[in-house]
């Protein structure tokens, strides 16, 4: 019998909308603490084609993230508005968390995937990144692990880097699209990815 794994924050990208099922049975089944942290996806798009002022910009993507939560809480997965650590599997509601701290900076430098590591950081937790691409490249190689803190990579926000190696956040970044590469992240597992864990 596995001993019990640590709580885990995982931000669930945008463009996972069709895989929400499947990703949470495999939530489901890796028996550990799971807080969702969910992306914008095609609710923050939408706002990116909008002249409006970056802080309206930035509530109305965080809003765009409720969106996305709602819709993964519709498949039977308790909701919260609590940064803290879970049960079980649950999805954070991060508009009323945010709106209480307004910890960050009110920019598109600042998306869903830093604020899934503020997440981490508040619950000193680590961090899983599930996105739509296979992991971090750098001159179009794909890293295995990242420790140039000065990076800006298209895959993810150009603040997550230097946030996550800041406050000593271990974070992975891999495709949500293999279901072998997230049960093998979920069990803390090597997989194809990215690691970035300012830490060794």
């Amino acid at each position: 019998m596995d001993s019990p794994r640590s709580p885990l924050v995982v931000k669930v990208g945008g463009s996972l909308f069709d895989r929400v099922v499947s990703l949470l049975d495999l939530f489901r089944e890796a028996g550990r603490p799971v807080l969702i942290v969910p992306g914008g996806g095609k609710f923050a798009d939408l706002v990116r084609r909008l002249d409006v002022s970056e802080d309206a910009a930035h509530w109305m993507a965080i809003a765009g993230m409720e969106q996305f939560a709602w819709y993964i809480a519709s498949h039977g997965i308790p909701a919260t508005t609590a940064v803290a650590l879970p049960a079980g599997v649950t999805v954070l509601l991060p508009y009323c968390a945010l709106r209480e701290s307004d910890p960050l900076p009110h920019s598109w430098d600042v998306t869903s995937d830093t604020i899934a590591a503020w997440v981490a950081r508040e619950l000193s937790s680590d961090l899983l990144l599930l996105k739509s691409v296979d992991g971090i490249h750098h001159r179009r190689r794909l890293l295995e692990r990242v420790e140039d803190p000065t990076i800006t990579p298209d895959e993810v926000d150009p603040t997550f880097i230097r946030f996550v190696f800041e406050h000593g956040i271990a974070a992975r970044v891999i495709n949500g699209r293999h279901d072998d590469r997230v049960r093998r992240a979920l069990r803390d597992e090597p997989v194809i990815g990215t690691l970035v864990d300012p830490r060794f």
